[in-house]
Parts: structure tokens; C-alpha cells; sequence
């Protein structure tokens, strides 16, 4: 059993307080790749078209998860909340099983 999967961008952050600890310039802005409400279809569990590939690197696992069926604990089923690494501007994914053959 397999299944596409929809990647959905729900919240863009910005760790300000890490930025100008941690950074030589304190002047960082939220990740330009994504826009909150922005979709993406995982057909095949390849990369879309237009994703960010630092992100995929991060998510890819549990899309693979999703689309074959696996049940991720304490959570709805066929739903994955997960973010890309990127510590001081994280994107939050929604990931859904959409599309099961």
C-alpha cells in the first residue's frame, strides 16, 4: 500500500534571540524559500518540484513513512507535524497521506 503525500508550510520562525547570539551579522529574516499556506505534492515520495532540497534532506523520512502507511505515535493517523533543521529560521510542515493506491 502506497499513498502521495501533501506538504503543507504552516508556520515560518525565526529564532531572533539564537541570530544575534550566534551570528556575525544579527540581521537574518525568515526563510525565503516558503510561504505559509504554501502545498506541495510528494508523488512516489520523490522531491517536488520547486521544494527546497536542505528541507527534503530533513522531511523525507516521514514522507516515506507516510506514504507507506506507517502510523506515527500520538498523532492523527496519516498526519506528520516536522520541520526542517535550519536552528535559528525553521519551517514547520504539515504532512499528509493523500491519494492511496
Amino acid at each position: 500500500m502506497k499513498a502521495d503525500v501533501k506538504i503543507t508550510v504552516i508556520k515560518k520562525t525565526l529564532n531572533q534571540d539564537l541570530v544575534e547570539k550566534y551570528t556575525e551579522s544579527g540581521d537574518w529574516k525568515h526563510c525565503e524559500k516558503f510561504r505559509e499556506g504554501q502545498e506541495f505534492i510528494s508523488e512516489n515520495v520523490n522531491m517536488p518540484s520547486g521544494f527546497c532540497s536542505w528541507a527534503w534532506a530533513d522531511i523525507q523520512k516521514y514522507v516515506l513513512a507516510l506514504a507507506r502507511g506507517a502510523k506515527l505515535v500520538g498523532v492523527k493517523s496519516g498526519v506528520c507535524i516536522t520541520c526542517c533543521t535550519d536552528g535559528f529560521r525553521p519551517v514547520i510542515f504539515k504532512l499528509e497521506k493523500i491519494n492511496e493506491v
